[in-house]
């Protein structure tokens, strides 16, 4: 199907069904046609200001309704930022993002979110920030000092997301999108496969994520990790060939983004990561912790890395379709942190 066309529940669902392996077959084609295919973007991930966050999300233990034995902090300081993104960067990270547990930031917080931004960029490093919502002015002034990309994560599908989130309605959730798109800041969204969801609310998701007025550069898929204290502690596992597939389908629908695996992926064997790359997901979260949540160790990443063969990239978003910045990327770590 050309890209350009408009993605249905039908349509979709009818590749989602298909043969796993062709499933699996048509995402390498399209993952090759569209990047280096044995190169990996590793990008790392800072809490600066966590918990006591006042949405319900019913998956997060930074929610302030419920009791998980999260320790709450708030907005760190600029030195802790720079020194967590140097680390990032000699382990191999190219961009480095930071979350804040708000509803959304308020503006005595502009002018630190701002100077974070400007002195990770001096790094060399690609910026990205989870704040929540936005106003016009506080994404204009994120825009103004480079900020590269902003992750606002639909979560699932329109249908299901009332049994997630109360806090904030869907269509919240796509206007802060459409104002970082309009802005010029690249979109970084996802969703979180387990929340209790069918199958038919994954593709819907990716239906959404696909029609918006440009796919999202980046996409981080996730697997939820359960937490003591959450509404979904208890929630049954998601099948792991049904995530394999939900990576091949997202693969198809948006060629030309990168597709992250994200939270869940300690719960990954390398087994079952080696086919999500080999489905089309070519970027991770590295480091011990993301935001709250585990996350495999520095050494367990470039350890799998080695044994398939992963190259881990100096430069980010460049596909075969940019052939002349194709020398930038590097071979793979000889050695971690």
């Amino acid at each position: 199907m050309n890209n350009t066309n408009k993605w249905n529940i039908v349509n979709a669902t009818k590749i989602f069904h298909q043969s796993f392996f062709d499933l699996i077959f048509k995402a390498q084609i399209i993952h090759r046609n569209n990047f280096v295919p044995n190169n990996i973007q590793v990008s790392a991930l800072l809490s600066i200001k966590t918990g006591l966050c006042p949405e319900d999300c019913k998956y997060c233990p930074q929610s302030a309704k419920y009791n998980t034995g999260l320790s709450n902090e708030k907005l760190i300081n600029l030195d802790k930022v720079i020194n967590a993104a140097k680390k990032a960067k000699k382990a191999g990270a190219t961009r480095f993002c930071m979350g804040a547990a708000w509803k959304n930031p308020q503006n005595r917080d502009m002018p630190l979110l701002e100077s974070m931004i400007k002195n990770v960029k001096k790094l060399g490093l690609e910026t990205c920030m989870t704040l929540g919502m936005l106003t016009d002015n506080q994404v204009n002034r994120l825009s103004n000092v480079g900020l590269d990309f902003y992750n606002h994560n639909l979560d699932t599908s329109p249908e299901y997301y009332k049994n997630i989130v109360t806090t904030r309605s869907y269509q919240d959730r796509l206007n802060t999108i459409n104002k970082v798109r309009n802005s010029g800041i690249k979109v970084c969204s996802g969703g979180i496969m387990g929340l209790g969801e069918k199958i038919e609310d994954r593709i819907s998701l990716l239906v959404q994520l696909s029609n918006l007025s440009q796919p999202p550069e980046s996409i981080p898929m996730n697997m939820l990790v359960k937490i003591k204290g959450t509404p979904m502690e208890n929630n049954t596992d998601i099948d792991f060939f049904d995530f394999i597939r939900i990576i091949a389908l997202c693969r198809i629908m948006m060629p030309n983004s990168r597709i992250r695996l994200s939270a869940g992926r300690e719960w990954m064997n390398d087994q079952m990561q080696a086919l999500c790359f080999m489905a089309g997901a070519n970027s991770i979260f590295y480091g011990c912790k993301l935001l709250t949540t585990s996350n495999p160790s520095i050494e367990q990443d470039i350890k799998l890395f080695k044994k398939l063969n992963l190259n881990i990239e100096n430069s980010t978003y460049i596909s075969n379709n940019n052939k002349s910045n194709q020398t930038k990327f590097s071979t793979y770590y000889n050695a971690a942190l």
